[in-house]
């Protein structure tokens, strides 16, 4: 689903017409956000955003694996697989799976950290643990009560922050902004901006630990790129953000082409793609996770093959107080 501009802007008629159906939906959410959850049996970290679409997720649950594997933990990674198949719980091997069993995220991941599919979280959680897991950390769990969190990390765009304010379908948050904050233990504000500003005012009011952070392109994707102008294309739940992270790392994008989130490419939009780029002597660039997507599939090889993957990591401004406010809430 292409999410509606509306979201973003200052309430309108759209969004009133659709605020009753946001108070319904927002009360089942709230209310279901309020169950208590099931004991892991091992420490659970939880990422998770307020909104609909894309904020930093994916990267956020890469940096804290990798934060926690040098502080010398054991984390497995645990998610839904959205976009893929597979019920689970099952673990992932980033060069044996496919995006259309596992999920584009699931692939992502696995190739950083050790990383479990499962539709049931608690069971998903179970065969970490029975794998050797000494901790979980929930890709995008913060409105699903299932499992018991020791710490849950919210991750804000500074650029989008949460739009209109409004519960979907009137806006993109996933429930009410005041439940959501009551299960939140910290906020992770990526980039720059100003329209996470409120949020921010109301995590301080309420006493939540503020980080900051950036993503930071991989530098030797950049070079590959010096002298040549680029057609990004990207299926993510923001694409204008990769877009403006390229853009800001010093590539030139004559061309963008934006998809729905998770969107499954055909043939006919590789081919596509790749004749667009020719005819105008564009190098391709995409996401990771568009890349993902493509890896394994048959039809998609010349596209994976030609295209440039923009790798980003997720870098925290203050990522020793951090570390040490998530090993003390585990500890715990």
């Amino acid at each position: 689903m292409r999410e509606p501009a509306f979201w973003w802007r200052e309430v309108g008629l759209l969004a009133g017409m659709l605020a009753p159906l946001g108070l319904i939906y927002g009360a089942i959410a709230a209310r279901r956000m309020a169950t208590k959850g099931v004991s892991a049996g091992l420490p659970v970290v939880c990422v998770g955003n307020f909104t609909l679409g894309g904020a930093g997720k994916t990267p956020t649950v890469i940096m804290l694996a990798k934060m926690l594997t040098d502080a010398g933990a054991r984390p497995f990674c645990l998610t839904r697989g959205y976009g893929g198949s597979a019920v689970g719980p099952k673990s992932v091997d980033a060069h044996s799976e496919v995006a259309a069993q596992v999920g584009d995220e699931a692939i992502h991941i696995a190739q950083s950290a050790p990383i479990v599919v499962a539709r049931n979280r608690v069971a998903g959680a179970a065969f970490a643990r029975a794998q050797g897991a000494g901790l979980v950390i929930m890709d995008d769990g913060l409105q699903n009560p299932s499992l018991l969190k020791d710490f849950t990390l919210a991750v804000i765009d500074a650029r989008r922050g949460v739009g209109n304010e409004h519960v979907f379908p009137a806006g993109p948050l996933r429930a009410p902004l005041a439940g959501q904050l009551d299960q939140t233990d910290a906020l992770l504000v990526v980039g720059d901006g100003f329209n996470a500003d409120p949020v921010i005012t109301q995590c301080r009011t309420r006493g939540l630990p503020i980080f900051h952070s950036r993503l930071v392109p991989d530098p030797d994707c950049v070079a590959s790129l010096k002298g040549r102008d680029v057609l990004a294309f990207a299926g993510i739940g923001d694409p204008e953000k990769f877009f403006a992270t390229a853009i800001g790392a010093g590539i030139v994008v004559a061309q963008r082409e934006a998809f729905d989130d998770h969107h499954c490419y055909t043939a006919e939009e590789a081919a596509g793609l790749i004749m667009r780029a020719e005819h105008s002597g564009l190098a391709l660039l995409t996401t990771e996770k568009d890349h993902a997507r493509m890896t394994g599939e048959r039809l998609l090889e010349a596209l994976a093959a030609r295209a440039h993957t923009l790798r980003v990591t997720m870098v925290v401004e203050e990522a020793d107080e951090m570390r040490r406010l998530v090993l003390t809430k585990l500890r715990r």
